[in-house]
């Protein structure tokens, strides 16, 4: 695969959807869950795709499980709880593995293209985020802890705003 444009995921509605519908658009893909301790960055997410999606930006959030249980629920209850705890309006998908050998095809392409700290391939915890350019390359993965604050303003000096 050449770049995410080359892949497809089901959507929260349980609709695939080939990421090529945001050809030429930056994109933050981040693995979220809902009982983590970073869940209020449902919050910041959701404002930085409101200010910056005129721009250009689309953030994209897959549920995944992987970590701790901390996302348990099912589509339906995922798309209640980000709808009624945090307005979430940015694109969901259904629930994905982004490690170990059922992994989402995107995820194993993301963790190859864009490596975590000394080079380390798999992702530690919920909401690592992966910034993608509008040619569909992996531009910077970031840590959990790195806040959608922090992201926006990297993606000011990437926008020239």
């Amino acid at each position: 695969m050449g770049s995410v444009y080359d892949f497809t995921a089901r959507d929260i509605e349980g609709h695939d959807r080939s990421l090529a519908e945001w050809r030429g658009r930056w994109l933050l893909i981040v693995n979220v869950a809902s009982k983590c301790g970073f869940t209020p960055q449902y919050q910041g997410l959701e404002a930085l795709w409101r200010a910056r999606k005129e721009q250009g930006l689309t953030v994209l959030g897959f549920p995944c499980d992987q970590f701790g249980h901390q996302e348990p629920g099912d589509e339906q209850q995922i798309r209640q709880f980000c709808s009624l705890n945090y307005e979430v309006s940015f694109p969901l998908f259904s629930k994905v593995e982004v490690n170990g050998g059922h992994a989402h095809p995107l995820y194993r392409w993301l963790k190859r293209e864009g490596r975590g700290l000394l080079g380390s391939k798999a992702i530690k915890w919920n909401f690592t985020k992966f910034l993608v350019d509008p040619e569909g390359q992996v531009a910077r993965r970031y840590a959990p802890t790195d806040t959608p604050e922090k992201i926006g303003r990297d993606l000011a000096a990437r926008l020239g705003t």
